[in-house]
């Protein structure tokens, strides 16, 4: 299991948005398979090919690096994933735009 604390902070430059929102959309909508919010938290079930941990953890990663907000754990296998995320209760506004467009794109 791997958790990363963060701070408040957030240094993406404005034009590697739009970029970092695709690479998620991309994983929303080929690997998560429910998403549950519960308090300050949204839990995703993923499941994937091989590789999938892999590359959420690099996603993840790279988003805490920039954006430092997010707290993500990740646990399991490729093929049946949990990810939780959190954030401060300031941050929860983008949480809840995250959440649900995972949801969205889920289906």
């Amino acid at each position: 299991m791997e958790h990363l604390l963060t701070t408040e902070a957030c240094t993406m430059p404005t034009a590697d948005r739009p970029l970092r929102l695709a690479e998620f959309d991309a994983l929303f909508s080929r690997a998560v398979r429910d998403v549950q919010r519960g308090g300050t938290g949204v839990r995703m079930h993923l499941a994937g090919d091989a590789g999938l941990v892999d590359r959420v953890r690099d996603l993840t990663d790279r988003e805490t690096s920039c954006c430092s907000f997010f707290a993500f754990t990740i646990d399991g296998t490729d093929d049946d994933l949990t990810l939780d995320i959190a954030v401060p209760p300031a941050r929860q506004e983008i949480l809840d735009a995250l959440a649900d467009r995972a949801a969205e794109l889920s289906t």
